[in-house]
């Protein structure tokens, strides 16, 4: 045998150089020998790896938020409303599975504008000149006809009035979680997300509330009568207080921005949630929140440093109904 020679020695010592033996779940992904078993399928991701284990992660945290009657906040942002996700946050909020809703304007006006016409499957790379042309609207690849804002209008504006008067007669303030629960009262639509937190007074937070065709149904409404006005300083105490002394806090907030922020920022009143589960797909290089991990959230005492958390990087018209299939709807 042919003697090695001093760089073989030293390139073998580096590329064999040998390891502690590692223990742990292994490896594995589904058997199809086994046949189709759907829910197996989505217990194998938690031995996948790669965004599938986080997804797994996701689910067991999720559960045990559940077996602790955990306080939970549920945010999501209004594309997922324009999706056909708008039906599973309608379930949640109709079964009571959570205690908090957080959202934009466009996730409580689309919310209602779906009762007055649907929203139709388009195209991502449909020409916006003809759309406009044609008065289409697009999300992403999801078509809401402008139609649907006019009859939106059509139905706010004695919404608007009515609570106007109001606040002439008693000098009462509307809020912005009280407007949302008007509006679901008045479109009376049992598909509606807004009508079962109405119904089941469960509080729609809408930090953004002037944003989207609420906001402009408010501008053209102001415009008449300057002296109409929503109170959101009494939302963001009625959110604050809301965690303080709970028992257990948990988090699931699907997509960033402002709808992220304002959940995780209410539970640093209480030193931070007990359970978080991100779902989004934004990178934290800018240093913006929207891609900010759960690590940074702990830095500033919005979760507990001891919490059980994850961030799942995928879209969540995908992973979530996968989500809820494994957890609020699992006898």
């Amino acid at each position: 045998m042919a003697r090695k020679t001093e760089k073989e020695f030293i390139a073998r010592k580096n590329i064999l150089r040998k390891s502690t033996e590692i223990r742990g779940v292994v490896i594995r992904g589904y058997d199809f020998d086994k046949g189709i078993n759907y829910e197996e399928i989505i217990k194998s991701y938690s031995s996948t790896g790669a965004q599938a284990s986080n997804l797994g992660k996701a689910i067991e945290i999720i559960n045990e938020m559940v077996r602790e009657k955990a306080f939970i906040f549920l945010g999501y942002t209004s594309s997922m409303v324009s999706s056909g996700l708008r039906e599973i946050f309608r379930w949640l909020v109709k079964h009571k599975k959570i205690n908090i809703v957080v959202t934009t304007a466009g996730g409580v006006e689309e919310d209602i504008i779906k009762c007055l016409g649907n929203f139709y499957l388009g195209d991502f790379r449909a020409s916006g000149a003809e759309l406009r042309e044609k008065g289409i609207n697009r999300i992403g690849n999801i078509y809401a006809a402008n139609n649907r804002y006019i009859e939106f209008e059509e139905f706010f504006q004695p919404i608007l009035k009515e609570l106007y008067d109001k606040q002439k007669q008693t000098g009462k303030i509307i809020s912005a979680s009280e407007l949302v629960w008007k509006l679901g009262e008045k479109i009376n639509d049992e598909k509606s997300i807004c009508y079962w937190a109405w119904k089941n007074k469960i509080k729609i937070y809408c930090p953004a509330i002037t944003d989207g065709a609420i906001g402009d149904n408010v501008y053209f409404f102001k415009s008449k009568n300057p002296e109409f006005k929503i109170d959101v300083a009494e939302d963001i105490k009625e959110i604050n207080d809301s965690t303080i002394g709970l028992k257990k806090s948990g988090v699931i907030i699907l997509g960033s921005g402002i709808v992220k922020h304002h959940i995780l920022n209410a539970n640093m009143f209480r030193n931070g949630a007990d359970y978080a589960v991100y779902i989004n797909e934004a990178e934290e290089h800018d240093a913006s929140d929207a891609g900010a991990l759960p690590e940074e959230a702990i830095s500033w005492g919005k979760i507990l440093p001891n919490a059980k958390y994850v961030k799942v990087f995928g879209d969540a018209t995908i992973i979530f109904p996968l989500i809820v299939a494994q957890t609020f709807a699992n006898p």
